[in-house]
């Protein structure tokens, strides 16, 4: 990847780039902002793939304009970046972003840098970036060829989208639904790795475009099917419903069919690793969590697990009595349940959340791999834990619902 941009970009180039950090840092949200409304008003066909709610709650803007600081600070070692650009180039290849694309978002990029800079975008500025920008998409393209070319060959692997069939739709708690999808073609299709996701294209009539939504399987693999838990997302704070979220709990039924992409992300179990492992879930983050438990128990059954769930109230509390019946079988497992607002009569471990008092008497020992997934400040807070108990940077693993996000910042 760095010979890749040495080869291409001149160090006055990259002397020009990087020379735009300050900048970045200081306007990069509304550079990205101007992107996205200019992309949009040029190519309205692009909402089919962008996930508009997190446009308009800004998540997207600022994890694009990271990712554009980030490219500029280390405009001479993009090796440093790469883990970020392996998971930006996972969801782009579940989305089945295509090199047409990279063109089109590079052209906008350029107009939004010179839309809120103005005249301090000089010429010699806005070539460097147009340069720099060119090699970089050249690697995403790169690396997501690589990608489709390994999905389109597994067993009963695709590219692009498939339709399953929903096969059985349930009811996990009040907010939580799984669907249990099996392709319509009644074809052979490819496991996956616990904790990686599919895209749903959601084609709702009344919409003006299509709808991608990506969901992790919240199954172990090999169980005959996908499984999907989606919790129903309402309008809160000022952010309006979730779409998808909405559509599927109340229009797809059992004998619907979903589109969707073959799995993909780089958020797995390390099944090699025979260490204890800590699972830590808030709220609908426990689906890979539970695809990862299931595995383990498998792959691993001698292998110590603990595994920490949080939700508000027992009625909010999705696959309870699997994770109960699961402890019952293996004592190698323990489980723990943390409620905010517990209603009369319901048992959990903690009340409240989890802070660093409480999860340092329930973990043996820090020499463990630890894995987390739910709402950000949930695992915001579940990092700053983990560094209090001084838990190496290289065993803390986690995953973002959305556009990325560093958790420990």
């Amino acid at each position: 990847m760095t010979t890749q941009t040495a080869n291409v970009l001149d160090q006055e180039t990259r002397d020009i780039v990087k020379s735009t950090v300050p900048v970045l840092q200081e306007h990069g949200t509304a550079i990205t902002k101007s992107f996205y409304r200019l992309m949009f008003e040029n190519h309205p066909e692009l909402k089919n793939i962008f996930n508009q709610t997190n446009q308009r709650k800004g998540d997207q803007q600022k994890a694009l304009a990271n990712t554009v600081y980030a490219a500029a600070l280390h405009i001479d070692n993009l090796e440093a970046i790469f883990p970020v650009v392996k998971q930006i180039a996972e969801k782009h290849r579940s989305l089945n972003i295509k090199p047409e694309h990279y063109p089109i978002v590079g052209k906008h990029l350029l107009m939004g840098i010179k839309e809120v800079l103005g005249d301090a975008a000089t010429d010699d500025i806005m070539n460097a970036w147009e340069k720099a920008y060119g090699a970089i998409a050249d690697v995403f393209i790169s690396v997501e060829a690589d990608m489709y070319k390994e999905v389109k060959n597994a067993p009963g692997g695709w590219v692009d989208f498939r339709n399953f069939k929903v096969a059985k739709k349930i009811v996990e708690s009040d907010v939580i639904t799984s669907f249990y999808l099996e392709p319509a073609d009644g074809g052979v299709f490819p496991p996956y790795e616990p904790g990686q996701y599919i895209t749903v294209r959601a084609e709702m009539g009344e919409q003006s475009h299509n709808h991608l939504r990506q969901y992790s399987l919240s199954q172990a693999p090999g169980e005959g099917y996908y499984r999907i838990s989606v919790k129903r997302e309402e309008a809160v704070g000022g952010n309006p419903k979730g779409v998808v979220s909405n559509f599927l709990h109340d229009h797809v039924h059992e004998g619907s069919i979903l589109p969707i992409s073959a799995p993909g992300g780089d958020f797995v179990l390390d099944q090699k690793d025979d260490r204890p492992l800590v699972l830590m879930s808030g709220g609908v983050g426990l689906t890979p969590m539970v695809s990862m438990l299931e595995t383990v128990i498998k792959t691993q059954p001698e292998r110590e697990v603990i595994y920490v769930h949080a939700a508000r109230t027992g009625r909010f509390h999705a696959m309870k009595e699997r994770v109960e019946e699961i402890c019952s079988k293996h004592a190698n497992v323990k489980s723990y349940t943390v409620y905010g607002e517990p209603a009369e009569g319901e048992h959990c471990d903690k009340t409240g959340y989890i802070d660093y008092e409480w999860l340092d008497s329930i973990i043996p020992t820090n020499d463990a791999a630890f894995y987390f997934c739910g709402p950000k400040g949930f695992m915001r807070a579940a990092y700053q834990n983990l560094s209090k108990l001084n838990v190496a940077d290289s065993d803390i693993h986690y995953e973002v619902f959305g556009p990325a996000e560093d958790m420990s910042a």
